[in-house]
C-alpha cells in the first residue's frame, strides 16, 4: 500500500469503539453504542470503515429501510451517518465510502440511497451533490438545535415506473 493509499471494508464488531470516537470527535449528533452495535448486527454489510495504515480514519453506516409505494414494496438505504477524522479529509475517503455503500446497494436491488443532512454543512452539501444526490425536502427544526436539515437522496434503480419516470422519495 502507498502511503496515501487507504483501504474501504466492513467493520469488525472490535472497531466499534474506533468508530464511535470519530462520531464524537467529527459530529454533534452522537448515537448510542447500543445503536452503533445494532446497526452493526443487523446491516454489516452497510456499514464501512476507511482504514489507513492500519488505523480507522473514517466510517459510514447505513441501514435498509422498506415503503410500501406504487402498489410494491421499496427497499431504501438510508445513510445514518458518515464522517472522517479532519486530518484525513480531502483525500476521498468520504467518497469511496459512499461510492463502496452505492455497489453494495445496488447489488442487493436496492432502490435508493437518501440522507439528512444539515442545511449549514456546505462541505457534506458539496459532497452528496457530486455523488449524485438530489434535494428532496427541507425538514425544518430537525436537529436537536433546532437546525433544518435537507432531506436528499439519489434514485439507482430505474425501471420503477414508465418511461421517462423520474420519482422523488416519495415518488
Amino acid at each position: 500500500m502507498k502511503p496515501w493509499e487507504y483501504i474501504i471494508r466492513s467493520i469488525s464488531r472490535n472497531e466499534i469503539d474506533n468508530v464511535i470516537r470519530i462520531n464524537r470527535e467529527c459530529l454533534p449528533e452522537n448515537y448510542s453504542r447500543f445503536f452503533f452495535e445494532e446497526i452493526f448486527r443487523n446491516f454489516q454489510r452497510y456499514f464501512l470503515v476507511a482504514e489507513f495504515n492500519g488505523k480507522i480514519v473514517g466510517y459510514a453506516m447505513a441501514r435498509v429501510e422498506t415503503i410500501f409505494h406504487l402498489f410494491k414494496l421499496q427497499k431504501k438505504l438510508h445513510l445514518i451517518s458518515i464522517a472522517v477524522l479532519p486530518s484525513f479529509r480531502r483525500m476521498g475517503i468520504a467518497s469511496s465510502l459512499l461510492k463502496k455503500l452505492e455497489e453494495e446497494a445496488v447489488s442487493a436491488d436496492i432502490f435508493s440511497i437518501f440522507l439528512e443532512v444539515r442545511v449549514s454543512n456546505y462541505g457534506a452539501l458539496s459532497l452528496y451533490r457530486k455523488m449524485g444526490f438530489k434535494m428532496v425536502q427541507v425538514l425544518k427544526k430537525y436537529y436537536r438545535d433546532g437546525e433544518d436539515a435537507y432531506l436528499m437522496e439519489k434514485i439507482l434503480s430505474r425501471g420503477m415506473g414508465p418511461p421517462g419516470f423520474e420519482p422523488g422519495f416519495l415518488g
